[in-house]
């Protein structure tokens, strides 16, 4: 069944805020700091927003509920979506619909985590804390261990090399040299990623995401009510999720992507060689691959092949992929990782000057990927969005 359309709800005011390594600043300062700094860039008073959407690992022990009190907020609708990446797109759907259905008129989305020194360990510590059983007396090994399987089968399976994976790497650092906000800007050559030290075999450093504390956030609304705000926005197009899509996989090698990608690209009356702009979920560069197989940007399989004939950055004329640098180079705040593809992809459609625009993009597709328990148990999401005017 084909989703519902959803051309008439806009996003809008896309915002990134307070990327640093540290911070000893809780998830709910980080939070409030993006919604305020997405209702100064749309003009709105806080009072507008009737609908919430929230994304946070570090704030799970609280309720959003708790929160509205901390951003003295009084919303007929609110979400909490502890998805990891699969969270902004996610949010997007709910929001959405909450529109449609008359639940809200604005809907503040918003995914944020903070990253104090040493509290990242039980983070790790506690990875895949539902799979204890199996892993009993041993500890989980985090998420780093989980990932070197999964790269060295793939690898194995599709005749991938380091030099594969370094090339959407390389590209994502470039991209990341021309945007602002971005933690890790400066030059990375294929030489620096080959020659960098090995975290957990075939993982070397530069694979593996560097967590960090930030927000991400977008706001949504009728495009009726954009366009009353005079405010620049992207229309939603096509949105699909799935979830625990191929638990009887050996090792995951699909996401659930492909159940849905078809019905998206009907939905939006467009297809893979429509999209101006790809962004992916990035924790590590072999996710990334799944998503450009299973988004049909190529065939299973193929896509070590694909990057090795497709330019990645956003001036090669080619692919633009994750155009702000990704995870792997802006880092990853959290479950704001799963909000940073899509916040980029309204702020490309709507935003003029960027110093990484992708020239004249009209159309961006958006994949999220998270919540992996060992190999099992995948959350993922994509969406279509569109310039106001497509």
């Amino acid at each position: 069944m084909p989703p519902a359309p959803y051309k008439e709800i806009a996003l809008v005011a896309p915002t990134s805020f307070g990327y640093t390594r540290y911070s000893e600043h809780g998830a709910s300062w980080f939070l409030g700091s993006v919604l305020r700094e997405m209702l100064k860039q749309a003009g709105l008073n806080k009072t507008a927003v009737d609908g919430l959407a929230v994304s946070s690992f570090t704030l799970a022990h609280d309720s959003v509920v708790a929160l509205t009190d901390y951003l003295s907020l009084s919303p007929r609708w609110i979400e909490h979506l502890p998805y990891g990446g699969a969270s902004g797109v996610m949010a997007l759907q709910r929001a959405a619909r909450a529109v449609q259905n008359g639940d809200a008129e604005v809907v503040a989305c918003i995914g944020g985590d903070t990253h104090r020194r040493g509290g990242f360990k039980d983070m790790v510590a506690n990875f895949s804390r539902f799979s204890t059983d199996s892993v009993y007396p041993y500890g989980a090994g985090g998420p780093n261990s989980v990932f070197a399987m999964i790269t060295r089968a793939y690898m194995e399976r599709t005749g991938s090399t380091r030099e594969d994976f370094g090339r959407i790497c390389t590209a994502q650092r470039f991209n990341a040299g021309h945007y602002a906000a971005a933690l890790l800007q400066e030059p990375l050559s294929m030489e620096a990623y080959l020659n960098a030290r090995a975290i957990a075999e075939p993982l070397h450093l530069f694979d593996c995401v560097m967590p960090c504390a930030g927000a991400e956030g977008f706001l949504v609304m009728s495009v009726d009510r954009a366009r009353a705000l005079n405010l620049p926005c992207a229309r939603v197009l096509a949105i699909g999720e799935r979830h625990n899509a191929f638990h009887d996989d050996e090792m995951v090698f699909r996401g659930g992507w492909a159940t849905y990608i078809d019905a998206l690209y009907d939905a939006a009356g467009m297809g893979p060689k429509d999209m101006d702009i790809l962004q992916t979920y990035d924790d590590y560069p072999v996710i990334v691959m799944l998503q450009m197989e299973d988004l049909g940007f190529c065939d299973k399989g193929e896509a070590p092949e694909f990057v090795r004939r497709t330019v990645l950055t956003f001036n090669g004329g080619g692919l633009p992929h994750n155009t702000s640098g990704g995870q792997l180079s802006a880092g990853q705040a959290g479950a704001a990782g799963g909000f940073l593809g899509l916040v980029e992809a309204l702020r490309q459609l709507t935003l003029p000057g960027l110093r990484n625009a992708v020239p004249e993009a009209r159309t961006a597709l958006v994949s999220g990927y998270g919540m992996v328990n060992y190999d099992r148990c995948v959350c993922t999401s994509a969406a279509i969005i569109g310039r106001g005017d497509t």
